[in-house]
């Protein structure tokens, strides 16, 4: 004899089991509550008592995706050639030639004029400064700046970015540059002095120093470039997506640590050896207190002096910013001051400063860089390249949106790509945008690039004429430039509470990328930064929030019933919503989540069959004299409720591992006879479930387009079966 549908049957008082003990008949007794909730889907379905009407919807005709017609399509449609197409690519790769003949002389003229004289007027001691991080000699960096300004002209979509020098690229060059001089057998001790003129046994012609450093730099520079334009020409921008904004800010300020050590010596005056490496900071510092006894004086002076002048009058101009028509170029009027005083003081023939020395006026001859050199620089060239592009779209399109125009993702790849590559055959380094002149550049009335042409000019006249007259110009001086302009990134500090009150998990990635970038290295630092982003990325979802929902008052909506008051529950249904995708990192989390939310079936199963042998009385029954004996379960206490219905709203997409979890834990379910119901799958979802075959055709009816439609399909379902119900038990004979 077997004995179905056990929770139907009712037996006598005496029989019944006292408190809350939850078992199941043992395995002589069949039950099966798959196969009656399949049975019951499909009878109540089909029922006319259903007060909700289910959703149907048709799915879209999938597209042919078979590969090869695929590639076919694309080579046709990439070989076509006529002259609609020609313009097109010609225009897409120079944009200048678009909105140049557009020009509206009257309109833009005097702004862009303005912000371009004014941008290189600033420029001038900057790249003469950013040189000497470069690990170059002054007047690469005038050349970079120049060419850098024409070519992003032609190239570029932003309006308003000011391409050129930037310092955390520079330290990442200086670095590169060191270590190459010390493997060229260069005696880096005496980098700050212009007297070094060793051969580089590697090359068949005597390059000193100064040559050997502008090779390595440009090779470096040149490698960037190739980086970011093919970068460009495979569509592979998503790269920067992996730099947050909390990454980038924690990278620069920890860099800029970096940079104020390197340029501590110059202030003070010290020929130090450059430090280069993982924990170059602490090294650097160990160096300056070993040889604080060696300072200058007339440079420790001549600092702080331009320290009392520079501070001040940068605040001043970032305060009243926007009463002033254009900032005060101080920095310029500092260089020009500290070059008189030294001049005509002779401070390097009496105190033994440490000055700028011969910048020749002119363009050298091109020269292509040492091809040799790039499988050395090739790893340190994909940092610099990475981090050239993200900060130049990053402010290219945070400007484009603040003015209401579009840039091109793809084309200031190529834009900054080329930036460096042709500027590499003219003795320059790596560039990308910079956000202190860009904000310059705006709020000096930039309309479009043409300032770009007007910056260029200004680094001309400077190249030609005026280069000479820096020379006894005082590295201090350049070296309290490069520290004065650092403000903006140490000033990051101030936003960190605002930060944490924000977003807790960005202020640890700003920590941990700007503490790594400082006390190990810049590419060490990066490098640390993304893989804990991309880690904290895999915790959020690895252990995501997770709800109850109850229905809002006459509304068809549901809510989170931890977050919000007054939400209404119906009896016998549990609603889970799981706040994230389901793979293989959560899956066990969102079993577990469920299960304490709700109950764990497995050990509701468990007590069951433990209690079903301490609670099963044999009673003998006689047939016709033959005697048979026949179990009897006797009745427990229903479940709390009888549906789940998860709502995956919020999941994004199943991957293996997350089909199997759904399917365990509806089958854990349905053994104690609770329906697992999944509403709101989005199509992904949808498709990796019909994948799986978590659902067969005729159990198409356990996925609902949404919460409310399940709720009410569970409602109506479960007052149907217990209309149903029979009275008694029902045993059939064997």
């Amino acid at each position: 004899m077997s004995l179905k549908n056990e929770e139907q049957n009712d037996l006598s008082p005496k029989d019944s089991v006292k408190g809350n003990d939850q078992y199941r008949a043992p395995s002589g007794i069949h039950l099966e509550h798959e196969e009656e909730s399949r049975n019951d889907f499909r009878q109540f379905e089909s029922s006319d008592l259903f007060r909700h009407r289910r959703i149907y919807l048709e799915p879209q005709e999938k597209s042919d995706n078979n590969f090869k017609k695929f590639v076919i399509k694309k080579l046709e449609k990439s070989c076509q050639c006529n002259s609609t197409k020609a313009k097109n690519i010609i225009f897409g790769f120079l944009p200048v030639l678009q909105w140049l003949p557009k020009y509206d002389l009257k309109k833009n003229i005097l702004g862009d004029v303005m912000s371009g004289l004014i941008v290189g007027i600033l420029l001038v001691p900057q790249s003469i400064a950013y040189s000497l991080l470069a690990g170059q000699e002054p007047i690469f960096g005038l050349y970079t700046s120049f060419f850098a300004s024409l070519i992003y002209f032609i190239l570029g979509t932003s309006r308003h970015i000011s391409v050129g020098i930037f310092g955390v690229l520079c330290l990442m060059i200086g670095e590169v540059v060191d270590r190459e001089l010390y493997i060229a057998g260069y005696d880096t001790v005496h980098a700050a002095s212009n007297e070094s003129s060793l051969v580089n046994q590697m090359s068949d012609k005597t390059c000193d120093r100064s040559c050997y450093a502008i090779i390595v730099g440009s090779t470096v520079t040149f490698v960037a470039g190739v980086y970011q334009v093919a970068m460009g020409f495979f569509q592979v921008g998503f790269v920067s997506v992996y730099l947050s904004d909390a990454l980038l800010s924690g990278f620069v300020t920890g860099a800029s640590f970096t940079i104020l050590t390197s340029q501590v010596k110059y202030l003070l005056g010290l020929s130090l050896p450059r430090s280069g490496g993982v924990g170059s900071l602490i090294t650097t510092w160990i160096h300056v207190f070993r040889n604080i006894h060696k300072t200058n004086i007339c440079d420790l002076i001549t600092s702080l002096l331009c320290l009392l002048v520079l501070l001040p009058t940068k605040e001043l101009n970032e305060r009243f910013k926007s009463k002033l028509k254009a900032p005060v170029p101080v920095e310029l009027f500092v260089v020009v001051a500290a070059t008189l005083a030294s001049h005509f003081g002779k401070l390097n023939e009496k105190y033994g400063t440490s000055i700028a020395g011969y910048i020749p006026t002119g363009f050298m001859p091109p020269k292509a860089p040492d091809w040799n050199l790039i499988p050395r620089v090739a790893i340190d060239a994909i940092a610099i390249a990475i981090i050239g592009f993200a900060i130049t779209v990053s402010l290219s399109e945070m400007f484009a949106k603040k003015h209401g125009y579009t840039v091109k993702a793809n084309q200031e790849m190529y834009a900054i790509g080329f930036c460096n590559i042709i500027p590499s055959f003219f003795h320059c380094f790596t560039t990308s945008a910079a956000l202190a002149k860009t904000l310059v550049k705006e709020s000096t009335g930039c309309q479009t690039q043409v300032s770009g042409v007007v910056t260029a000019l200004v680094l001309l006249l400077v190249l030609l004429v005026i280069a000479p007259l820096f020379f006894s110009l005082q590295k201090s001086v350049l070296g309290v430039i490069t520290i004065v302009n650092l403000r903006g990134a140490l000033r990051k500090f101030k936003d960190l509470p605002q930060m944490w009150r924000i977003s807790r998990m960005d202020t640890v990635i700003w920590f941990v990328t700007m503490l790594s970038s400082a006390l190990i290295s810049t590419e060490i630092g990066l490098l640390t930064g993304v893989c804990f982003s991309m880690f904290c990325v895999i915790l959020r979802t690895q252990k995501p929030r997770t709800s109850l929902l109850g229905l809002v008052e006459d509304s068809e909506v549901f809510e989170s019933m931890s977050a919000y008051k007054n939400l209404q529950t119906k009896s016998g249904i549990k609603i889970f919503r799981f706040v994230a995708p389901l793979y293989y990192v959560n899956k066990e989390y969102f079993k577990s989540a469920l299960y304490k939310k709700t109950l764990n079936p497995v050990l509701v199963k468990a007590a069951q069959r433990k209690a079903a042998k301490k609670k099963i009385k044999r009673e003998t029954v006689t047939f016709s004299g033959i005697q048979d004996e026949v179990s009897v379960q006797l009745s427990h206490d229903p479940l709390e409720f009888h549906t789940i219905v998860i709502d995956c709203s919020a999941i994004q997409f199943l991957d293996t591992a997350g089909i199997h979890t759904l399917k365990e834990v509806r089958r854990d379910y349905e053994a104690i006879g609770i329906r697992v119901l999944l509403a709101q799958c989005n199509p992904s979802v949808r498709d990796s479930l019909a994948r799986g075959e978590y659902c067969k055709k005729d159990e198409e009816n356990l996925l609902f387009y949404s919460v409310y439609e399940a709720m009410t399909f569970a409602e109506d379902s479960q007052n149907q079966k217990e209309r149903y119900v029979p009275n008694g038990p029902s045993f059939s004979s064997d």
